[in-house]
């Protein structure tokens, strides 16, 4: 092969450079909205992963920022007369930054600070690096690669509610107790509900220890430890469940900047010309009332599911 011969540039470094020379033309100024994940996945047809890289290389040349309700805009640029180059890594410490900011445990802070209000994808290790005014090797003195650091990030926000020692009297009012500390924590944390597997569960105490305290919950009912632990699994996979559709929703107001009801307005003529059309008579006679909100879809759920158990329960006493 020739010498001359070079490799084309992979897909997310085309697209980057695409976005760029439209930011550096002006033809996108501070503050106007540039693609978001999806629709740079659907505009130029990579997977989500690149189009994900493509916003976050963009972000770390300091052309773009994400702002809550606006979604990605572009920067405020110092200069638009040539082209912005990726930065170099940042020296050995920023002054006035305590060597202490490197712990892990501001460490997972931070992380957490930037996905509750960016996404997780907005989290990397050059990101927290620049956050904290070191090079990103320094970093991996306490996590070794971004999957430890989500998995100890999801330990972190496990940690933050007590779990009362026993807890209420009677098996579902404790069951219903952890579920909602665990519906707070995905409203506090948007992110959360991405980071859970059910298949490849993070061996993270916190997470663990949500889980022993809800095998607790069911000594003495005479079930089998099989029973005991799917329900234990079964529960949080309901929360997480309902909160992916909240996750889902807070995600796209952001990027678009468009709330839910005036997504459903803009959608109330074709509604409407379903509904009147006879093939729905069953759906044409609700109001909107009798459709739950996230939270009351949530405890919808979790009273079924527990009415469910209950009768699981009063089968198996002797």
């Amino acid at each position: 092969m020739p010498s001359s011969a070079q490799r084309p540039e992979p897909p997310y470094r085309q697209i980057v450079a695409e976005v760029r020379a439209r930011i550096l033309a002006g033809d996108l100024r501070p503050g106007d909205r540039v693609p978001s994940v999806r629709e740079i996945a659907r505009r130029w047809g990579v997977a989500v992963a690149t189009a994900t890289r493509v916003v976050a290389t963009l972000r770390d040349e300091g052309l773009v920022e994400t702002r809550v309700g606006a979604g990605t805009v572009v920067g405020a640029l110092r200069s638009r007369t040539r082209p912005v180059a990726v930065p170099p890594p940042p020296g050995p410490r920023r002054a006035g930054v305590p060597r202490q900011a490197l712990s892990l445990k501001r460490t997972l802070r931070a992380a957490i600070a930037i996905a509750d209000t960016e996404g997780l994808d907005a989290v990397s290790m050059r990101r927290l690096a620049a956050e904290f005014g070191v090079g990103p090797m320094s970093l991996y003195r306490h996590v070794s690669s971004k999957e430890e650091l989500v998995t100890r990030m999801t330990d972190e926000v496990f940690g933050e509610p007590e779990l009362p020692v026993p807890g209420p009297d009677g098996w579902r009012a404790k069951l219903e107790l952890i579920s909602r500390l665990q519906w707070e924590l995905c409203r506090r944390h948007l992110w959360l509900p991405r980071a859970v597997s059910f298949v490849r569960p993070s061996l993270a105490p916190n997470v663990m220890e949500h889980t022993e305290w809800t095998l607790r919950a069911l000594d003495g009912l005479g079930l089998p430890m099989e029973t005991r632990i799917r329900e234990a699994l079964t529960l949080p996979a309901l929360v997480i469940s309902v909160a992916l559709s909240m996750a889902d929703e807070a995600e796209a107001e952001q990027e678009t900047g468009v709330t839910l009801d005036r997504w459903w307005l803009a959608r109330r003529e074709r509604a409407d010309e379903l509904l009147d059309s006879g093939r729905f008579p069953l759906l044409a006679t609700l109001t909107g009332e009798e459709v739950p909100d996230v939270d009351g879809l949530f405890e919808y759920s979790l009273a079924r599911h527990l009415d469910g158990f209950a009768a699981l329960v009063e089968r198996t006493r002797p």
